[in-house]
């Protein structure tokens, strides 16, 4: 059911849609919650509620990060989603294309995260205040820019869900993601027109059926 024109004039894709949740990918841009000021009213949960009545988000993706988010049509299934987020039961799967090659083709980065108040929005590694925060990563390819830059396709799986976490765990791994206007170099940043991560597998049980409902959305970059 997804349609590019469509996420291009709405912001978002239904991928599916039943009684209980609606499976969303959502553009590059827009955020998914309200932000502070009514310059930052417009967002997905707002659009998505306005299409379909009833319907609340249950999690979300930074602004620039596209991709797959699920939303709750009822209170009892939003409370049933909001909990297999709490207990990490959810599979979430990220494509990133990032600068440079990575030394090893999979591995794990634990590194706490927290507010970074002097450099907000940013966020920080912080080992005595931060948050416990993990991604898992696997390098499923890389290759040479027509620029000459070293440059790899990631696939990431974070266990926590920090503010920022995959942008800044990769930064810190020495690899900032492509177009990434907060933790890349402007030499980086400039190597893409957008933030080059994508949610592209999300897999819930179903709260109705009991049954696992995966989702998919390919990168598209």
């Amino acid at each position: 059911m997804s349609d590019e024109p469509q996420i291009v004039e709405q912001g978002y894709s239904v991928v599916h849609i039943d009684a209980w949740l609606i499976v969303l990918n959502k553009t590059t841009g827009l955020l998914s919650v309200p932000g502070i000021g009514p310059e930052k009213a417009d967002c997905l949960a707002v659009r998505v509620a306005t299409a379909f009545a009833g319907a609340r988000i249950v999690h979300r993706l930074d602004r620039d990060t596209s991709g797959l988010i699920v939303m709750a049509r009822d209170g009892e299934t939003h409370r049933a989603l909001s909990m297999q987020f709490e207990a990490r039961t959810v599979e979430k799967r990220y494509c990133a294309v990032v600068a440079g090659h990575p030394v090893c083709d999979s591995g794990t980065i634990d590194l706490p995260i927290a507010k970074d108040f002097e450099r907000a929005p940013r966020q920080k590694i912080d080992h005595i205040l931060g948050r416990p925060s993990v991604t898992n990563y696997r390098v499923v390819d890389r290759f040479i820019t027509p620029s000459g830059v070293a440059v790899a396709r990631l696939w990431l799986s974070p266990t926590t869900g920090r503010s920022h976490q995959l942008r800044l765990h990769l930064q810190t791994l020495g690899h900032p993601i492509l177009g990434d206007d907060l933790y890349a170099s402007e030499a980086i940043r400039a190597l893409s027109a957008r933030l080059c991560l994508h949610a592209d597998q999300l897999v819930v049980t179903h709260p109705a059926t009991g049954a696992r409902l995966a989702s998919e959305s390919p990168a598209p970059f």
